[in-house]
C-alpha cells in the first residue's frame, strides 16, 4: 500500500509544490483546504480533498473521519497553514496557534495520530540574532521573537513540545521564494522598474530557500528515523547582501541600470504604522505593517543548517542564482502573457 499524507494548507504557494512532490513520490495525497481556497495549483486528478472549517472543531472532527484513508489515519501530516499578515492581530493567535492546537488535540482524542506530524514554523519564531558579530542562527539559538507573527509560531512550537507522545517535527525555514510567491515578487517588480529599495544603513545578511528545496527537505525529514521531536532551520547554506541580490536579479531581468535607494529606519517605521492603520480600518491585511518593519529591520538572517545535513542529508540543490532564474522566468512569462492579453482586447 502507498503511504498516505494529509497536507493542511495545500492551496497556498508552498502547498501546491508539496502536493506535487508527494504525488511524484507515489503517496496517496489528501489536500486539506477551506471551502473558499483556490485550487489553481491543485488540479491533478489523483488528489483527494479534505475541506475543513477550522473555526468549528466539531466540523473538523467530522471531516477527519469522513476523509480518513482506509487505515483510519494518515501516515504523515504536514501542517502548512498559517497567516503571515493579518488585519486584526488577534488572528495571528487564532490561525497560527489555536487552529493547529485544536487540530492536534482532535488527532489525539480520535486516535488518528500519524507516524510523523511536520509543523511549518518560521525563522521569525527565533527573533533577532547576533547583529554585531553576525553569528549564524542555529537550532540551539534561544528564541526571543519580537513580532506577533513570530510569537504565534513559537507558541505552537512550545505546545507541541509539551506533548511527550506526539511525533512532531518542526521546520523553521528562512525566506521561501519561487514561482507564484508574492512577497519576493514585489522585490523583483521593483528592480524590473529600475529601483531597489533597502531598509537601514547597517550591513544586512539575507538568506533564502527555493521552494523545491524546502519541499524536498520535508519529505527527507518525514522519511528519516532521526528527526522525531527535533527542530530544523531550513535555508540555503550561505547568506547574501542586498547588493548581491539586486545585482543578480537585475542581470536575470536584463536591467543594466537599477538605482539603489536606502530608506532610513524611522521613515520605514512611520510608513509601516500608517499602512497598518489603513489596513485595520479597511479590515484588510496590509503587506507593510509594524511586524514587517521589524523583519526588514533585522540585520542578521544567516543560518546554520548542520543539524538538517546530519539527520536527513539535507543539501540544497538550488543556489539563489538558479532559483531566481526560474522565478524571474516565470515572472517574465506571466508579464508577457498579460501584455498579450491586454493587446488582444484592444
Amino acid at each position: 500500500m502507498n503511504k498516505t499524507i494529509l497536507i493542511i494548507g495545500a492551496g497556498g504557494f508552498i502547498g501546491g509544490f508539496i502536493a506535487a512532490e508527494a504525488l511524484r513520490r507515489g503517496y496517496d495525497v489528501w489536500a486539506g483546504v477551506r471551502e473558499s481556497t483556490s485550487r489553481r495549483y491543485l488540479d491533478d486528478p489523483r488528489l483527494h480533498f479534505a475541506v475543513f472549517d477550522y473555526d468549528d472543531p466539531e466540523a473538523v472532527r467530522a471531516t477527519l473521519h469522513d476523509c480518513a484513508p482506509a487505515a483510519g489515519r494518515w501516515d504523515y501530516i504536514i501542517w502548512n497553514l498559517g497567516a503571515t499578515k493579518c488585519a486584526r492581530f488577534s488572528d495571528f493567535n487564532l490561525i497560527n496557534f489555536m487552529y493547529p492546537r485544536t487540530f492536534v488535540e482532535l488527532l489525539r482524542s480520535e486516535d488518528m495520530v500519524p507516524e510523523r506530524f511536520l509543523y511549518m514554523s518560521s525563522l521569525s519564531a527565533v527573533g533577532p540574532a547576533d547583529e554585531r558579530g553576525y553569528t549564524p542562527i542555529t537550532s540551539a539559538t534561544v528564541p526571543d521573537p519580537n513580532t506577533r507573527y513570530g510569537l504565534s509560531k513559537i507558541k505552537t512550537e512550545t505546545y507541541l513540545e509539551t506533548l511527550p507522545d506526539f511525533p512532531w517535527i518542526i521546520f523553521r525555514p528562512t525566506g521561501v521564494y519561487g514561482p507564484h510567491e508574492q512577497d519576493y515578487l514585489m522585490m523583483v517588480k521593483s528592480i524590473d522598474s529600475g529601483w531597489d529599495f533597502g531598509v537601514g544603513y547597517r550591513r544586512q545578511l539575507l538568506t533564502f530557500i527555493y521552494v523545491e528545496d524546502l519541499v524536498t527537505a520535508m519529505f527527507q525529514a518525514l522519511e528519516s528515523p532521526a528527526t522525531l521531536r527535533r527542530k530544523y532551520i531550513i535555508s540555503e547554506d550561505r547568506a547574501y547582501t542586498q547588493a548581491e541580490f539586486r545585482r543578480l536579479v537585475a542581470r536575470l531581468l536584463g536591467r543594466k541600470l537599477v538605482v539603489p535607494v536606502r530608506l532610513p529606519l524611522w521613515a520605514v517605521y512611520a510608513a509601516s504604522a500608517v499602512a497598518e492603520e489603513i489596513g485595520r480600518a479597511r479590515l484588510k491585511a496590509s503587506t507593510l505593517n509594524r511586524d514587517k518593519y521589524k523583519i526588514m529591520k533585522q540585520r542578521n538572517w544567516s543560518c546554520d543548517i548542520s543539524d538538517a545535513r546530519r539527520d536527513f542529508g539535507f543539501a540544497p540543490r538550488f543556489s539563489l542564482e538558479e532559483g531566481m532564474r526560474r522565478t524571474v522566468e516565470a515572472y517574465l512569462e506571466a508579464k508577457a502573457a498579460r501584455k498579450a492579453a491586454k493587446g488582444g482586447r484592444r
